[in-house]
Parts: C-alpha cells; structure tokens; sequence
C-alpha cells in the first residue's frame, strides 16, 4: 500500500488528509471516509488501510481542520468530552457539503483513483455526512454507508431524513441497539423517509451493541463481531457497486 499525509485545498482553507490506495491495482474506485466525533487518529488510519488492502484509494479528512490540524480524544474524561463536543457542534452539514466537493475534486486529479466509482462511509456524527454527499453530488455516488450515524432525524431543514428523495445511490444503515444518539424512533423516521422516496437502501439492527462498537479501542464498547458483521457489509456494498 501506498499511504500519503496531505492537504486538500477547500472553501475554508487547507484539510489535512489522510490517503491510502493499494499497488498494482489502478486506478482504484474510492472510498471517502468520514471521521467520527473523537477526530482522526491512527485508529480511523488502521481501518482506512483495512479498505485499501482490499483494492480502494481511500481518503480520510480530518474534518475539524477549521479549528484544529491534529486533534483527537485521547481520554473520555468530562473535560475533554467537553472539547470534543465543542469541534463536534461547530460542524455544520453545508461546511461537510463543500469538504465533499473539495475531495471530488481531488480525486478526480489522481491518476491512482477512479472519480467514476466512488463510495463513502460515515461514522458516527458523519452519518448525516454522506447523505448530505450523496444528496448534494447525486451522479458522483454509487453507494454510502451510514455507521451508527448519529441525529439523523432532527427538527433542521437539513435534516438527513428530508434529504432522502435527493439520494439515488444505494445506502446501508448499520445502528446499534443501544444508541442514544440514534434512538429507534428516529431511525424509523428516516426508514419512513427511504422507502417513501423509492431510494435503495438496507437498514440492520445489531442487538446488544452500543453507540461505536465498530471501534477496536473504545474500551468497553467494541463488539468484534458486530463490527466484523459491519466490515462484511462494506465490502459487500463497495464490492458489489463500485467494481
């Protein structure tokens, strides 16, 4: 594999990116992966590189750039939560709107990634992220995926449930059955939403895991095989509509 740090120029200034794509294999569809609220670190890395071996040019933004180059939660204390909810909440759909166009852009200029095949995964407070992509750039997604996307049923204009009709990429939602930041109640509002629009999607339930289970160090939280089941389904969304 091939990894590079590097700046994408946006709207509102230098992001700082990690990119990572395999050898021998190009050019590679992509994968744009959204961080999740604890900031890019070497964990959301290892998972990039998880997608790369398997034939992806990924690319994964910190998206707190605006704030900070290099912060990311290294202790679940009240106070540092505090911080991580202060970057968190200072992101907006319409700024992940315009770091999106920002890495179409990118893409489309490296020989390595095919722009024609193009994927995106978020996590956690990045859920309304992708669909906010790939409502936004309707012909540039094949497919996103949602990993226990948190709010995405909200009383905003933007919220992701109301963007569905503008979606026509295939979607999957993985949620966690004990997620208070993605209660049931609004998962079927954005479920209403899918199938009232004719979007292609798959919502899956995973019983008995909590809110960032897919992450090997979240002491307490991980449940390897639910985020094992989770990797299956990427590589079968990405495999199956991106090759």
């Amino acid at each position: 594999m091939i990894e590079k740090h590097l700046d994408i120029v946006t709207a509102d200034g230098a992001m700082n990116t990690f990119v990572v794509h395999p050898v021998g294999m190009q050019p590679s569809p992509v994968i744009l992966f959204y961080m999740d609220a604890p900031g890019k670190r070497e964990e959301l890395h290892d998972m990039a590189r998880r997608f790369a071996d398997a034939g992806f040019y990924v690319v994964l933004p910190n998206l707190y750039y605006r704030r900070t180059r290099d912060y990311w939660l290294k202790d679940r204390t009240p106070e540092a939560m505090a911080v991580m909810f202060e970057h968190m909440n200072a992101l907006t759909i319409p700024m992940s709107v315009r770091d999106t166009e920002a890495m179409l852009h990118f893409v489309d200029l490296q020989p390595e990634a095919d722009g024609t095949r193009i994927g995106a995964v978020g996590y956690c407070m990045s859920g309304p992220f992708v669909m906010a992509a790939a409502a936004a750039f309707p012909d540039r997604f094949k497919s996103i995926a949602s990993i226990h996307g948190a709010n995405m049923a909200t009383e905003q204009p933007d919220s992701p449930h109301l963007l569905a009709p503008k979606v026509k990429c295939e979607s999957y939602f993985a949620c966690a059955e004990i997620d208070k930041w993605a209660p049931k109640k609004d998962i079927d509002t954005l479920e209403a939403a899918l199938v009232a629009a004719g979007t292609p999607h798959r919502i899956e339930w995973y019983p008995g895991a909590e809110h960032g289970f897919v992450f090997p160090q979240r002491k307490g939280i991980y449940d390897e095989p639910s985020a094992e089941r989770h990797w299956e389904r990427l590589f079968e969304l990405f495999g199956r509509t991106l090759r």
